[in-house]
């Protein structure tokens, strides 16, 4: 089998579909670079009121869990009925500066898992996955990269250690500038990879809108020119409407954004939608998107407001990566080629 990208589309008039990632993360400042001793999980106490939202929406949302999720009791104690219920699925996060073995360099460069050697990068996915299989009793099939740090070994790695769906692709964000990937051309597309077995690849959502929108990446790459940041390009080409990139998340967009894309992504075809964000922002002060008690009932409201209009207007239904996984796996291309499939 190739390793070339094969599209998995849902059926001709098939409803789009809604998927929410939730990085479950330890807090750490995210201005003041990667210090392995930070590892406090206290805000998930804040996670079931999340999880009561979405529940109420026939929503189970993926939570890619980090190692110091692993490593609190309290944690395990909490996430593990969410887990067992359904009302959360079990994926996978790595934040190589907190996960073992502990051999790697700390940097920012490294922050990207996918930049670090192939056995170091293997051997903290291993330790991951089942350190997250023994705290909650189900093997992990999810995952993203932290920082969505895909690198040239990550796909096969995954392949190796038995994954189904990678979540790390994260149009249109470019991350060289801190050593990480770029994905200003990548498509939102759902795709098939892998060689010895077929893995689904769901992006998280993001793109541009606006009248211009079709020649953003590159209208977004010259005004971010470091010659010209000083003239803040990007807002007044969000003001002017002519293009604004846009995150399918909460985190910086309020709903009536998160809509625009939404809209925009399914007038150009797409089918599915990855809502995401991180699990510290349910806490107020853990992030730099919610800082008041105010600020995180809106946040919530912007999440339940977003899910219901994209059901009611837009006429979507909601669905988990899993899910998906399954609906799209009989025109896996491994179907007709005799490629054992995954589970």
């Amino acid at each position: 089998m190739s390793r070339s990208l094969i599209p998995a589309r849902l059926p001709a008039g098939s409803a789009p579909r809604l998927c929410v990632l939730i990085d479950v993360e330890e807090e750490f400042d995210w201005e003041s670079g990667f210090d392995p001793g930070q590892r406090r999980v206290g805000h998930l106490s804040r996670l079931p009121e999340l999880l009561d939202l979405l529940s109420a929406r026939d929503l189970s949302p993926v939570g890619v869990c980090t190692y110091p999720v692993v490593e609190d009791p309290r944690a395990v104690d909490l996430l593990g009925p969410e887990i067992a219920s359904g009302r959360m699925q079990l994926g996978t996060h790595l934040h190589p500066w907190v996960c073992p073995p502990h051999d790697a360099v700390v940097s920012d460069r490294n922050s990207f898992p996918g930049n670090l050697p192939r056995e170091q990068e293997a051997a903290k996915l291993a330790a991951l996955t089942e350190g997250l299989e023994q705290a909650f009793g189900t093997r992990p099939r999810v995952y993203q990269a932290g920082r969505y740090g895909l690198g040239p070994h990550s796909r096969s790695t995954l392949e190796e250690q038995g994954y189904d769906v990678d979540m790390s692709v994260s149009p249109p964000f470019d991350y060289r500038a801190e050593g990480g990937p770029d994905f200003r051309f990548a498509s939102n597309a759902p795709h098939w990879f892998g060689e010895q077995r077929q893995l689904l690849s769901l992006p998280v959502s993001g793109g541009f809108v606006g009248w211009g929108s079709r020649f953003g990446p590159g209208l977004y790459n010259m005004a971010t020119r470091p010659g010209l940041r000083a003239l803040r390009l990007p807002a007044i080409l969000s003001r002017t409407s002519a293009v604004e990139r846009i995150r399918l998340s909460p985190e910086g967009h309020d709903a009536a954004d998160m809509l625009r894309l939404a809209r925009a992504m399914i007038r150009r075809g797409e089918q599915v939608l990855s809502m995401s964000f991180h699990s510290p922002s349910l806490e107020p002060g853990c992030t730099s998107y919610v800082n008041t008690e105010v600020e995180r009932r809106d946040f919530l409201s912007r999440i339940a407001r977003f899910i219901d209009s994209f059901v009611e207007e837009l006429g979507g239904e909601v669905s988990t990566p899993m899910g998906l996984f399954a609906e799209l796996r009989d025109q896996s291309p491994a179907r007709s080629s005799g490629l054992p499939n995954a589970r």
